[in-house]
């Protein structure tokens, strides 16, 4: 069942006079997400508690010039490619491709005009649905080929359950060989946004394995299982309860920063990844997606500078990121799942962050 209303309004203007909306989608049990037209930012998504109390489940800014500053990603679409490619470079038939390289040595989430820096243009904003599009040229930020995106947001819930989510779906096209991996990149806190640090928040993740990563954050190539580490979230733990720990990829990362591999992955219909539980409110998220993979982010370089939309800063450890994505590096890593993309051929993603109804 799609959400029941969208609404328009202005959020601001770009230094080029391009005017940024706003749209708001209302849906079942009154859940309500905030999306805007620069980056396809979620810039708000309200959930109630047990108590049915609504709150902002996602770390946001108040401003649009905050969201225009080079670095930010609350919220938004990431593309060409999410995460990391090594050196910002890789070989494609034959030709190495360069990258624009904006985190260390490596590419990051697209590069420092990704997708997230970009204005979409608003395909149809009715029946419940927001479809948001963008045409990356050919050689933007190094990347090649013409890329049409689409991304559509909705709001669905159970008739049966009740449950509620955002559900997007992502769909391009390209007229040469390219390679795409695109993410949502919101920060959550189920207990509400500036209302302090995650870790107290339990996770489950659908994962045995994650891939260990080097000192500049790029995959080594390995899988490794994660029984007997502080990655193993097979059943649920606080996300703080080891974070702490000496363990070398913890070091490395200042915290969780690290790729899970979805178990039992394999179709094209979304299963469940991850589900995290917020004691103090009662409130639920699964994330269910397409995708073999999923980074755990836990805000390890929010350092207080920044001031959400409540009027809090934002500290280490106060959002929680659940990216789903194909690996990192996967251009330079043939063993990993592939993200080239050809001509003739429909790249198609999913992702569900479900809402059940709360505990306790």
């Amino acid at each position: 069942m799609p959400a029941s209303s969208i609404e328009k309004q202005p959020f601001g203007t770009l230094a080029d006079g391009s005017v940024v909306d706003r749209y708001r989608l209302t849906g079942n049990r009154g859940i309500e997400a905030e999306i805007i037209t620069f980056g396809g930012i979620v810039t708000a998504l309200r959930v109630p508690d047990r108590e049915g109390i609504l709150a902002n489940v996602v770390l946001g800014l108040p401003r649009l010039e905050d969201y225009t500053a080079p670095g930010r990603y609350f919220g938004a679409i990431i593309g060409r490619y999410a995460n990391r490619i090594a050196r910002g470079r890789f070989m494609l038939d034959g030709q190495e491709v360069l990258l624009a390289v904006n985190n260390g040595p490596n590419a990051l989430h697209g590069g420092p005009g990704g997708f997230n820096h970009r204005l979409w243009r608003v395909e149809s904003a009715d029946d419940g649905a927001l479809v948001l599009a963008y045409r990356s040229e050919h050689g933007e930020e190094g990347y090649p080929g013409t890329l049409d995106v689409t991304v559509t947001y909705a709001l669905t819930s159970d008739s049966v359950t009740a449950d509620s989510g955002l559900r997007i779906d992502y769909r391009a096209v390209t007229d040469r060989p390219t390679v795409i991996n695109l993410t949502n990149h919101s920060f959550f806190n189920l207990a509400g946004e500036g209302s302090g640090s995650i870790e107290g928040h339990e996770l489950m993740l659908n994962a045995t394995a994650y891939t260990p990563v080097d000192e500049t954050s790029i995959p080594t190539g390995e899988i490794v299982p994660v029984a007997g580490t502080p990655f193993d979230f097979t059943t649920p733990v606080r996300i703080g309860a080891r974070i702490r720990e000496g363990h070398r990829q913890l070091v490395l990362a200042h915290g969780y920063d690290h790729n899970f591999v979805i178990d039992g992955q394999e179709g094209d219909e979304p299963v469940l990844a991850a589900r995290v539980v917020e004691p103090g409110s009662g409130r639920v998220m699964e994330v269910l997606t397409t995708e073999p993979g999923i980074q755990v982010y836990t805000g390890n370089y929010l350092d207080g500078t920044l001031v959400g939309t409540g009027g809090k800063a934002y500290r280490q450890g106060d959002g929680l990121c659940l990216e789903t994505q194909h690996f990192p590096d996967s251009p330079n890593r043939p063993e990993f799942p592939s993200t080239r993309l050809n001509p003739g051929e429909v790249f198609r993603s999913t992702t569900i962050y479900r809402f059940p109804q709360p505990i306790g």
